[in-house]
């Protein structure tokens, strides 16, 4: 007998593990049915554009063939999906003998949740992409130029990596992911390249955040009538009902204003939920092609309505004894709850899995113990396959999950350090802008500056993201955001330390303030002095203000609180009971780091050498231990929700937590504190990738970092999505408190995007204005006379329907832009041409998302009307006194935050920053010692410096409670010192303001780094 040749299939392809079985269904739920009898062979074309042959019983049901797929790829989250013909007329839920077996019918996303992060696993987000790029090149996914070269760029950046401008082209050339994509490439190469060492599964992420806010995303149209005969186009969505002409939303009808749904041969039937407030009939009738194309319609409805509405499947109809009327189709599957239960849960093991398209190493999800050897990652080949996992496989656990692809440099090892940082200020400047590194080294830092001028916001493992899922594309259209000081330094400044932090210098440990340069030289000797030892050290020194800033939560706060009766039991636990395991775990975590360290350096066990000289074993250790933490992590957005609700209920309450936060030891907003445990795992991620980035594969600590990497990005992709509704969310309470006039900022749906200064064209000239943009208004206010300094809010322009136009030569005002609403128009001018541009460009995207919108912003002003004044009118806007006594809202009484919050120094310093800017300020945290000089003084003051929402805290110690000052860094400017300011030191730099001047010195070559790049961002 010869052997029977086995045909490959895709799992096998790819390199999955071999099913073993492992059932997907839920504890009680029973498999389909398998009716016996004959098999038939469907091809099934897949989502990377392979096609797999299956064998199915000719009389089996669709399921059972839906169910094959999912279980040949290995999918989880193989709710989501359907199976389609080729037509896209009818979902695949019939018999395989009711059509055509030659047919190849697709493998689809049938279900398009409304956040991508609720898609737990990252083969699901993959083929998520997958389908958005199908869309992109079938025309189904309309957007605007922008959006499709940023989506693009996602695209090409998950497939072929870092950007390469040869390569790129290349890649473009020979494939097409739009008609007519020559006129868009420059622009692709443009987003490409602020892509730099964004990971594939990051970039599927980043392509998610962008296409979820697009109007025709996950959209299908079906060719229908309204009753006046005029042609439409019906759809459904996670939300509802769409009504579409052409590919213009213009109406669309909620789950929850729907009472019934029907159809009559070709008519479909929409009943509604009586509502004295609406316009509509009862009844909506929609004609269709024919009555199957209305049924199949019809069904598709029931079908959403039931997956993201239910919490479980329905129960089918029972079937009539004589007569049947009207259709049994009833919704057969798994909810979207159901789906989400089932993953948390776990019940399914993680696998590897490849993508066909990419070049680079992705592996799924892993774990590893801290001493396991790493597997080799497989070649790519796709990834349409993957496995659940065999229980029994060991080789689903993994030692690493593979966040970049490494590169090791000379500059890597640590062994190598910028020359300019050596020589006299005068030197440093003479290589700025020359190439001083050898050949060897020339590579890995060319790369590198490339990164270090790219918006983290692009990271969508670390929040940056955006602030909100519109800002994707604003993070690359902001410019990179306000620049806390404009960088002009040497670009052989190595960027591997861009992302942040300092750290606690060993030569500073002396408690006087003043140090001879002596004693600083000889302590210096002393400690280590590769990059690896000093990453560590930022580890434990952003611990320790992290420590302290739980501390605030659990000790201050909590104290407080319980003096005073003003808060309900039910917050005060929802509180207390996510923070106090929080600052217990860290304390722990905090120890282990500072004892390794005490090994590293010497000071205790000095003759033992390499064991202890790495960090990745302890952080992989805590980061696994981190996740058992993950349940109370997910509490914060309702921590945060139920104590605003709570102060705008209470009175007394809001007193309280206004009172507190005027105390020396709350130094940034009190709800800020409340996210700092979100934000701190995106430092983690960040400093592990540094970390990585550094080590050559065969250090012996490169292991387990990668390791650690893995398992804290995973993390982060979890919570990335919540952290950024709650950023969003705390800055729209935070600007409120800012303004008065406006009762009603915070509303669902709003988005902040921008605030700053801007002169306003009147008929007595410019006048200052503080500008806020929104994703459906733009306020413009004044600075109040009030004690509070708020802002009272002068008008508001809805963004529908507004144009914006340059028009310089019109007034005669540099940098001057005319905003033309519905019904006014305003003059603006900006201070800068820098300015002007990122006014300019935010506004036009937020202009282009309100225009996508179902309509026009309702009015929103509660105690100002808008301001219909044209420039020519003669009035200065003064406030009355009717306005010093109005809208007495939260924190208004005097209260020095209110003085020196993010928008007093925009309208001092007359600049302006994004919700991106704000993103980035909670990822590039800095805390360690520093030397400071005043312009005229003569020696150097030892303080502790915490840098944190674009603002410099300077402590005697890390053990201070609370800050002895603080200095805006808003339009701040970092230089290096000139020769002729006579500060011959190393490591040294200059933050200045008009006459304003501080010099600061760094312990180390990697902690100056760090500021430069934090400061510069």
């Amino acid at each position: 007998m010869g052997e029977t040749e086995q045909r490959p299939t895709a799992g096998s392809r790819l390199g999955a593990q071999e099913n073993a079985g492992i059932s997907t269904l839920e504890h009680g739920q029973k498999p389909p049915m398998t009716p016996p009898g004959k098999l038939v062979s469907i091809k099934i074309q897949m989502l990377d554009d392979t096609q797999e042959t299956f064998d199915i019983p000719q009389r089996a049901p669709g399921k059972v063939l839906h169910d094959a797929v999912c279980n040949h790829l290995n999918l989880v989250e193989g709710d989501y999906f359907g199976l389609e013909f080729p037509d896209h007329k009818k979902m695949m839920v019939c018999k395989m003998n009711n059509f055509q077996l030659h047919v190849v019918v697709k493998f689809v996303v049938k279900f398009f949740p409304p956040d991508h992060a609720q898609l737990q696993e990252e083969l699901t987000r993959y083929l998520f992409a997958l389908q958005v790029k199908q869309d992109l090149a079938q025309g189904r996914l309309t957007c605007n130029d922008t959006s499709t070269a940023l989506l693009i760029s996602h695209i090409v950046q998950s497939e072929i990596g870092d950007f390469d401008e040869t390569i790129d082209r290349e890649h473009l050339a020979k494939n097409k992911y739009i008609p007519h994509q020559e006129a868009l490439e420059d622009k692709i190469m443009e987003f490409h390249r602020n892509h730099m060492g964004q990971t594939p599964a990051e970039s599927d992420f980043q392509l998610l955040e962008i296409a979820r806010r697009l109007e025709m995303y996950g959209i299908r149209l079906h060719p229908a009538k309204d009753r006046e005969g005029t042609k439409i186009n019906l759809a459904v969505a996670n939300t509802g009902i769409l009504v579409f002409q052409g590919h213009t939303k213009i109406n669309a009808f909620n789950w929850a204003k729907v009472r019934k749904l029907s159809f009559k041969r070709k008519r479909f039937l929409i009943k509604l939920r009586p509502d004295v407030n609406s316009s509509f009939q009862d009844t909506l009738e929609f004609l269709m092609a024919s009555r199957d194309f209305c049924k199949s319609f019809w069904k598709i409805c029931v079908e959403h309505h039931a997956f993201f509405r239910l919490f479980e499947e329905p129960k089918p109809k029972p079937k009539p004894v004589l007569f049947s009327r009207g259709s049994s189709f009833r919704f057969s599957g798994r909810t979207q709850k159901q789906v989400l239960d089932y993953v948390k849960e776990g019940g399914h093991k993680k696998v590897q899995f490849e993508r066909k398209h990419s070049k680079i190493h992705s592996i799924r999800s892993l774990t590893a113990q801290p001493s396991e050897q790493h597997t080799e990652v497989p070649k790519q080949v796709s990834d349409s396959a993957r496995a659940y996992g065999d229980s029994n496989d060991a080789a689903a656990v993994q030692s690493c999950r593979q966040g970049k692809e490494l590169k090791s440099s000379p500059e890597d090892t640590g062994q190598h350090k910028s020359p300019s940082l050596k020589k006299s200020p005068k030197e440093g400047r003479k290589v700025d802008g020359a190439v001083v590194s050898t050949v060897e080294e020339e590579e890995e830092p060319a790369k590198d500056r490339m990164q270090q001028n790219r918006p983290q916001s692009q990271q969508p493992s670390t929040g940056s993201l955006t602030g909100s899922p519109h800002l994707s594309e604003l993070s690359i259209n902001s410019q990179g955001g306000p620049s806390v000081a404009n960088m002009t330094l040497s670009p052989n400044l190595s960027p591997d330390a861009k992302q942040s932090s300092p750290l606690v210098s060993p030569l500073l440990n002396d408690p006087s303030c003043i140090r001879a340069d002596d004693e600083e030289e000889v302590k210096r000797k002393r400690f280590p002095t590769e990059k690896a030892y000093f990453i560590a050290k930022e580890v434990a020194t952003t611990e320790r203000t992290y420590l302290k800033d739980l501390e605030v939560i659990t000790s201050w706060f909590q104290s407080a609180v319980s003096k005073e009766d003003c808060m309900p039991e039910t917050l005060k636990n929802l509180i207390f009971s996510n923070f106090e395991p929080l600052h217990k775990f860290h304390t722990g975590f905090l120890k282990e780091i500072e004892q390794r360290l005490a090994l590293w350096e010497g000071r205790s066990n000095a003759h033992i050498k390499g064991d202890y000289q790495r960090i990745g074993d302890v952080m992989l250790k805590n980061i696994q231990s981190m996740k058992q933490l993950t349940i109370h992590l997910r509490k914060h957005n309702e921590i945060l929700m139920e104590l605003e609700n709570g102060i705008k209920n209470s009175r007394k309450l809001e007193t309280f937590c206004r009172d507190f936060e005027l105390q020396k030891v709350c130094y940034l907003p009190l709800n800020t504190f409340l996210l700092r445990p979100l934000h701190r795992l995106m430092h983690y991620k960040q400093i592990m990738e540094r970390l990585c980035k550094h080590y050559h594969p065969s250090n012996v600590d490169f292991r387990d970092s990668r390791a650690a990497l893995a398992e804290i990005s995973e993390m982060v992709a979890q919570l990335h999505g919540n952290m950024i509704k709650m950023e969003n969310f705390q800055k729209l309470h935070e600007l409120k408190k800012d303004l008065i006039g406006m009762d009603n900022l915070v509303i669902p749906g709003r988005e902040f995007i921008r605030l700053g200064s801007l002169s306003k064209l009147s008929g007595k000239g410019l006048q200052q204005r503080m500008f806020f943009l929104f994703n459906d208004i733009l306020l413009y206010t004044s600075r109040g006379l009030t004690a509070s300094n708020q802002f009272k809010v002068h008008g508001h322009l809805p963004l529908y329907g507004m144009t914006m136009e340059e028009s310089e030569e019109e007034w005669g005002v540099p940098h001057c832009l005319t905003l033309r609403g519905q019904h006014q128009s305003i003059v603006v001018a900006a201070s800068t041409r820098a300015e002007r541009d990122k006014w300019t460009e935010d506004i036009q995207m937020a202009i282009d998302l309100a225009e996508k919108s179902s309509g026009p912003a309702p009015e929103l002003l509660a105690s100002s009307p808008p301001d219909n004044k044209s420039p020519d009118e003669t009035t200065v806007d003064q406030e009355s006194e009717d306005d010093l006594s109005a809208s007495r809202t939260s924190l208004e009484r005097q209260s020095p935050h209110r003085g020196n919050t993010t928008v007093h120094v925009c309208w001092h310093r007359n600049t302006s920053v994004s919700m991106i800017d704000f993103s980035i300020a909670v990822e590039n945290q800095l805390s360690g010692n520093l030397l400071r000089k005043f312009k005229n003084s003569n020696g150097w003051q030892k303080l502790w410096v915490v840098f944190t929402n674009f603002c410099m805290f300077f402590y005697k110690s890390h053990q201070d409670n609370h800050p002895l000052a603080s200095l805006p860094l808003l339009g701040y400017s970092l230089t290096l010192p000139s020769e002729s300011e006579n500060i011959h030191k190393d490591y040294v730099f200059k933050l200045h303001f008009k006459s304003h001047v501080y010099y600061f010195r760094a312990e180390s070559e990697y902690t100056f780094e760090s500021h430069h790049s934090s400061y510069s961002e």
